[in-house]
């Protein structure tokens, strides 16, 4: 039985060299109250069109107003689903992540619980409070990009969670 808590060995096959790597500088300021927000080094608005536009650009991916969160947040959906409700934000929309308003420019979205607990420990996102209780265990917030090589990452990341909506596996386990 593996034991629990961030590993050292989570893959990333969507992400160059496979494995996540560390952020650079602290964590953001990030309120706990719902909705769960970004406060502080948010992202430019360039930058979030950047990764939204890269995201968009994945196979059935439809973008949309969001089903759970404020006014301005952007849904990214499959077009068609029918897989574990655990693999989304909102089951019933198809809903895999969503970017939220300019003002923030973080992203929420499921991933493997391992995959998370990774980019928790690499200081690339915080768990949503409701995570593992009320929503899905991998339920994150992951920070918004700071730079180009931030909109390369991100997007790596939220592909790893595209493919674990499709699939209902982490995309390194794939067979």
């Amino acid at each position: 039985m593996p034991t629990p808590g961030p590993r050292s060995d989570v893959d990333w096959p969507t992400v160059t060299g496979g494995q996540l790597s560390a952020r650079r500088g602290g964590h953001p300021r990030v309120s706990w109250s719902i909705p769960q927000q970004q406060l502080s080094e948010t992202a430019p608005a360039a930058l979030q069109e950047r990764l939204l536009n890269d995201i968009a650009a994945l196979p059935e991916v439809a973008v949309g107003p969001s089903h759970i969160l404020v006014p301005g947040a952007r849904a990214l959906t499959l077009v068609d689903a029918n897989m574990s409700s655990e693999n989304f934000l909102v089951p019933s929309a198809h809903e895999f992540a969503h970017v939220h308003p300019s003002c923030d420019g973080s992203l929420h979205l499921v991933l493997s619980a391992d995959q998370a607990a990774d980019l928790v420990a690499r200081g690339r996102e915080r768990m949503h409070p409701w995570a593992g209780t009320r929503l899905s265990v991998g339920f994150v917030m992951v920070y918004g990009p700071r730079d180009d090589t931030e909109v390369r990452l991100i997007g790596q990341i939220v592909e790893a969670s595209y493919l674990f909506a499709i699939n209902g596996v982490a995309s390194g386990e794939l067979a």
